[in-house]
């Protein structure tokens, strides 16, 4: 596959009329789709705000290589200086890892920060949606967002939930966030109408954990297996939807999953006693985990991601190979 070629800047908006505000592709990805070249979604939240300094932008390296050493051409999305970009450049990635005042934009963030020209990092929401907008049928993530615990009293769920039930591209994950409440997100899912499909494994991953202990329907075992999902859902029609292929991290690699409960149970009080809440718990929770686990969590954490993006490149390329 060839390299990323230099970063282009977009025609200034006044040229472009009722175009002005669609994804910029970067050439490589242009040329990609139309010649029907198999072409994977990166998110960029994991780099800007994921990830400590510099290790960030070699990881983001490392995921790009990963999907071009299978046969794929990376795409990783995210919002620079009011213009949605599908596919970075260099330049631009190393922008996204190193300025401290790219934001965290999720699906409903879009629409204000290209009128105000804003830089951005994408969120599982915002780049599913940017992606299956330019025309990208599979995307590869860590863990999605979900319902939080306690939802009874703060009514707190992730957006990623409602965008993926309209949003028709295959998204390559570890389960959700295991600090979310599992069992009623997979409800949530369910009653959304977003398939979910275990890769070779019949319950859904815990993020950190090879398994959450929930059970999944139904269990596929190769990329040409999701293909023949994909393809089936596609001839069926119907409302637009994801199809979530829940990939476990390898159980070597996993978090130990006694420390991860312990630690959990720990940081949960602790998020109790200082009177966290909202959009403070997550990322309260995550960093307690990293700091109680000595930094395990992350390892667990990137082993996962590596793991989901080859397998979006195996499946994007048997898709293409389909076609």
């Amino acid at each position: 596959m060839p390299q990323n070629p230099p970063d282009q800047r977009p025609a200034p908006r006044e040229n472009l009329g009722t175009k002005a505000y669609e994804p910029v592709l970067s050439a490589e990805v242009r040329a990609a789709l139309s010649a029907g070249l198999p072409v994977v979604a990166l998110e960029s939240t994991i780099i800007a705000h994921g990830l400590p300094r510099p290790r960030n932008l070699s990881v983001a390296r490392e995921l790009e290589g990963l999907v071009r050493s299978a046969g794929a051409v990376p795409a990783t999305v995210a919002v620079l200086d009011g213009w949605a970009h599908v596919g970075l450049g260099e330049g631009q990635l190393e922008r996204v890892a190193g300025d401290p005042a790219v934001r965290k934009l999720g699906h409903r963030d879009l629409a204000p920060a290209l009128a105000a020209g804003a830089s951005g990092a994408t969120t599982v929401s915002a780049t599913a949606f940017l992606a299956a907008r330019a025309g990208l049928g599979v995307f590869a993530t860590g863990g999605l967002g979900g319902v939080h615990r306690e939802w009874a009293e703060n009514q707190d769920e992730s957006a990623d939930l409602r965008l993926l039930a309209r949003t028709g591209i295959t998204v390559v994950c570890a389960g959700v966030k295991s600090i979310l409440d599992i069992p009623a997100t997979l409800q949530r899912l369910e009653t959304l109408g977003v398939c979910v499909v275990g890769y070779g494994t019949g319950h859904f991953p815990g993020f950190y954990l090879s398994s959450s202990g929930e059970p999944v329907d139904w269990t596929v075992h190769s990329p040409e297996e999701v293909v023949e999902v994909i393809r089936a859902k596609e001839a069926l029609g119907g409302p637009p939807a994801a199809l979530i292929v829940a990939n476990p991290v390898a159980e070597p690699d996993q978090l130990d999953p006694a420390l991860h409960d312990r630690v959990l149970a720990e940081a949960l009080d602790a998020c109790r006693e200082r009177g966290v809440s909202g959009q403070g718990v997550t990322p309260f929770l995550l960093d307690q985990l990293m700091r109680r686990t000595g930094g395990a969590s992350l390892e667990a954490n990137l082993a996962a991601v590596r793991g989901n993006v080859t397998l979006a490149a195996r499946i994007a390329v048997a898709a293409a190979g389909a076609r």
